[in-house]
């Protein structure tokens, strides 16, 4: 085997990354940023650089096993938050070397196009959250809904 060959089977043949390592690493972001946690903070609570942490929140490079194991424990999440919400068709990935995952740039704007990951949303989430009295917590949700509501209808 070649290594080009190797590289390959992780990759796509378009050489961007795995659409199931990119799903991984967006909801490693998703749950670091909900946290309030930077990528420093991840990277020295396992032993990592933030560069490093960059790299898996991209899908750029694959988590192994026992290194997801010790991303749950830090963001108190199950592993298997990891791959939730992902897309049916990733499930069912062609075998090694038939990957059909899409280059770096489009797999970029789609991770920057989802909603749950803009900044701002998870700014917000993170605020709610914030909000300790549950009928105050309750009234901003209702409050958001009735605002979305009017938009939606406009």
């Amino acid at each position: 085997m070649t290594p080009t060959t190797g590289s390959r089977d992780r990759r796509g043949k378009s050489g961007g990354p795995n659409p199931i390592d990119v799903h991984v690493g967006t909801r490693l972001r998703l749950r670091r940023t909900l946290l309030g946690m930077s990528q420093e903070k991840l990277g020295q609570a396992i032993g990592l650089t933030f560069q490093q942490v960059q790299k898996y929140e991209r899908g750029a490079n694959r988590i192994g096993a026992s290194r997801l194991y010790d991303l749950s424990r830090v963001l108190e999440v199950p592993v298997s938050f990891f791959f939730e919400e992902m897309a049916p068709g990733l499930a069912g990935s062609p075998g090694k070397g038939e990957h059909k995952s899409k280059g770096m740039a489009e797999s970029d704007s789609s991770y920057r196009a989802e909603p749950m990951m803009k900044r701002e949303t998870l700014e917000l989430v993170r605020a709610y959250l914030k909000i300790a009295d549950t009928q105050l917590r309750r009234r901003v949700f209702d409050l958001a809904k009735a605002i979305a509501g009017t938009y939606s209808k406009g």
